[in-house]
């Protein structure tokens, strides 16, 4: 039974697409600039990470764009979306 590695694998997942996204989108970034790092932060992961990534942006994209633009890092992101544990 693995059901508690999944929640670890989803959350590296999580915290390694907002490192990408956040870096690709920018210092102070607005929501345009969210928008399209998503899209290419997700691409960046490869085919079957890139999946995963883009399921869990769609899933939380307004989340994930507002936490971006107010400067908080990927892990607290992840945590507070309940994809880490804190």
């Amino acid at each position: 039974n693995d059901m508690g590695q999944g929640w670890k694998i989803k959350c590296s997942l999580c915290t390694k697409a907002l490192k990408k996204i956040q870096t690709l989108a920018g210092d102070n970034p607005d929501e345009a600039a969210v928008t399209a790092a998503l899209k290419k932060g997700c691409r960046l992961l490869g085919r079957f990470l890139g999946k995963q990534c883009r399921k869990l942006v769609s899933q939380y994209q307004d989340q994930i764009s507002q936490a971006l633009q107010d400067g908080d890092m990927p892990r607290d992101i992840c945590t507070t979306m309940g994809i880490c544990k804190a």
